[in-house]
């Protein structure tokens, strides 16, 4: 796990320096404390030449002696740099040595080398492992970048003529002389309504990410960018329970003994929840000892899990490790600013960050749950989709659920009240289904919108759409409605927001997360189940609990889904009050380009009298005023 970054050029006046290079790996430094590394060719002695700079930052987790980056081949007309881990490299290492290639170290990143020089561009489709990869081809004089399949790791790039920045996190390229750090309108409206950036879109003009599953090929000064993977479509083979929970034991038991290998201390985030006590459980079954577990408590109860997360580790055996913190948001914000190079929106970033922190004090590496729900519809909101797809078979019926949700039932400022999810649920229904499920789960409807963005904001909007994202997520699955939701978050909402927020908040300890749910030979299994096998009678996992039923206690099996976040209805009427009052309603607030003042003191307002839950609106707000103010400090932004 490390940060990369660095350019290649086609102009002798768009190089970069060595010592600039320097100071964009530096700016990693929190991704990767361990070791520093360079490669450099300014295309001497021939200064039209195409060049190339690689920097790396390591975070040593394998091969601790040996494993320095860039790695090259033997004549060095081949350099990589590698963020992630690839964690079949053994077995593809012992397949390249049998074709004669020579190695120099023990790590994963050289597999690489060896493997581009046997396979090309197509060598990304044999790795199995959470990654963004430079390759620096000396021959040819191209640059490859290359993102895992589901998005676990960043890549960042900035085309501008004659050159190509990338990086793993936006600030490595910011300190690139020259560069211009403009907001997006189209991504802060895409951020309004996801409450995340979606790709290929960046929060600064001018640059973007690279989608997950993509490769990136820049020659001779143009840049061609093209998938080498996608999720599988289409249901698989007709197939018995008995043999997918076969096929599923084995497969999750493989990828979790894959992501065991460590040189350091290793261990795994516990919530109490399903997927990562199934995770722990796994993990324990090949260890000697005690896996270390980690979770994390809150004095408000309806956030706090630790009594789940403490019987799974009484139940299991493990090293059980809890920590019971006050989460304060006026602290947390300005360093969610610094570490987030986007804004995000997720509340859920808060105790993410706390417990990655804690976690940090005791090992390296940690695994964890993630994607567990988007593969075996596990979402609460997978209920609201199913019994919207038998509405739908009788539209009468739908008119007259979806009428009393708008016009008789009242608002509720409770964020997690029944009353607020029947109301939520019943006013789109008559919408079609990506724009129903998208007023599910966006931030601002419509009506927000109109009364809230300034007219010059909306007036930068014309003709954009925002769930043209979703839309086309939708349109690569159609399939009955519970699996077409769900293999669209797998698509959208992992990799951009829960990818991005885990990425985030524990390189920013300099602790590496894997998840086990997310082995791309699992994800394309269970993309390809029938939906009666993971989602059953009202309820996800199905197949999961069929599988791996005895190795929980029947009460973690059963137990309602809380979600992994902070108070936030609470904290905007007490603790965060006042600081969002100041912040947010300043003559001098940078958010006020695109949001109306007026808009927010009335959201303000109607929040704190508990007329409405504004809640996760104002925490978007505030958080992109904070991100906003944080790179104007620096001016960069």
């Amino acid at each position: 796990m490390c940060g990369i970054t660095g350019a290649a050029w086609t102009e002798s006046g768009r190089a970069i320096s060595s010592q600039l290079l320097g100071q964009m790996t530096d700016a990693l430094v929190h991704r990767g404390p361990d070791d520093t590394g360079y490669f450099f060719d300014d295309g001497a002695p021939d200064p039209d030449d195409p060049g190339v700079g690689l920097g790396f930052r390591r975070l040593a987790i394998i091969d601790l002696e040996t494993g320095q980056q860039p790695v090259g081949n033997e004549d060095h007309t081949i350099q990589v740099v590698l963020n992630g881990e690839i964690y079949n490299y053994r077995s593809l290492r012992e397949e390249l040595l049998a074709r004669g290639h020579q190695f120099t170290s023990q790590g994963d990143a050289e597999v690489i080398v060896h493997l581009y020089e046997e396979e090309g561009e197509a060598c990304f489709s044999r790795l199995n492992g959470m990654f963004a990869i430079a390759i620096w081809d000396g021959k040819k004089k191209k640059l490859i970048l290359a993102r895992d399949r589901l998005g676990q790791k960043p890549l960042f790039y900035c085309q501008q003529p004659g050159r190509l920045l990338f990086g793993s996190e936006l600030k490595s390229m910011l300190v690139v002389p020259g560069i211009e750090a403009r907001p997006s309108s189209t991504a802060v409206d895409l951020y309004f309504t996801y409450q995340y950036v979606p790709h290929p879109h960046c929060i600064l003009e001018g640059f973007q990410k690279l989608s997950p599953g993509c490769l990136a090929v820049y020659q001779q000064g143009q840049l061609r960018v093209e998938p080498y993977w996608e999720l599988p479509a289409s249901e698989g083979e007709p197939i018995e329970e008995a043999e997918a929970v076969e096929r599923l034991r084995e497969l999750l038991d493989s990828s979790v003994r894959l992501r065991m290998q460590s040189d350091v201390p290793l261990g795994a985030f516990l919530s109490g929840g399903v997927d990562s006590s199934l995770i722990v459980a796994l993990m324990q079954g090949h260890c000697g000892e005690p896996v270390r577990t980690f979770s994390i408590g809150f004095p408000v109860r309806e956030y706090d899990e630790t009594a789940f997360a403490r019987q799974v580790a009484n139940h299991l055996g493990t090293e059980h490790h809890e920590f019971r913190v006050k989460p304060d948001g006026i602290d947390i914000l300005p360093q969610l600013a610094f570490h987030f190079d986007e804004p995000l929106a997720d509340s859920s970033a808060i105790p993410t960050w706390y417990v990655a922190r804690e976690t940090r004090q005791e090992v390296t590496v940690a695994l964890s749950g993630d994607g567990g729900d988007e593969l075996f519809a596990g979402y609460p909101r997978y209920q609201a989709v199913s019994l919207a797809g038998k509405l739908d078979r009788f539209p009468p019926l739908r008119w007259l659920v979806s009428g009393l949700g708008r016009y008789l039932l009242p608002g509720s400022s409770r964020y997690k009240s029944r009353l607020r999810r029947m109301k939520r649920f019943a006013e789109p229904l008559n919408r079609g289904s990506v724009r129903r499920y998208l007023d599910w789960i966006r931030i601002f409807q419509e009506k927000h919108r109109r009364g809230f963005y300034s007219e010059d904001f909306q007036a930068q909007l014309v003709g954009q759409q925002p769930g043209q994202f979703l839309q086309e997520a939708f349109d690569h699955c159609r399939r009955d409605p519970v699996s077409q939701v769900s293999l669209a978050d797998l698509m959208t909402y992992l990799p951009c927001d829960l990818m991005a927020k885990v990425d985030i908040t524990t390189m920013a300890h300099s602790l590496e997360c894997r998840q086990p749910m997310l082995d791309y030979r699992l994800v394309e299994f269970a993309a390809g189940l029938p939906v009666g096998l993971k989602y059953r009678r009202g309820r996800g996992k199905h197949l999961l609990q069929s599988a791996f039923g005895d190795l929980l206690p029947e009460q973690i099996w059963n137990r309602p889904k809380m979600g992994f976040g902070v108070p936030l209805d609470h904290w905007f009427r007490h603790e965060l009050r006042d600081l969002a009052h100041d912040v947010l309603l300043s003559e001098s607030a940078c958010c006020h380009q695109y949001v109306h003042r007026q808009g927010l003191q009335k959201m303000l307002d109607e929040h704190a009298s508990g007329r409405q839950d504004h809640s996760q609106r104002l925490w978007a707000v505030l958080m992109l005023e904070t991100w906003m103010q944080r790179w104007s400090d620096t001016g960069t932004a």
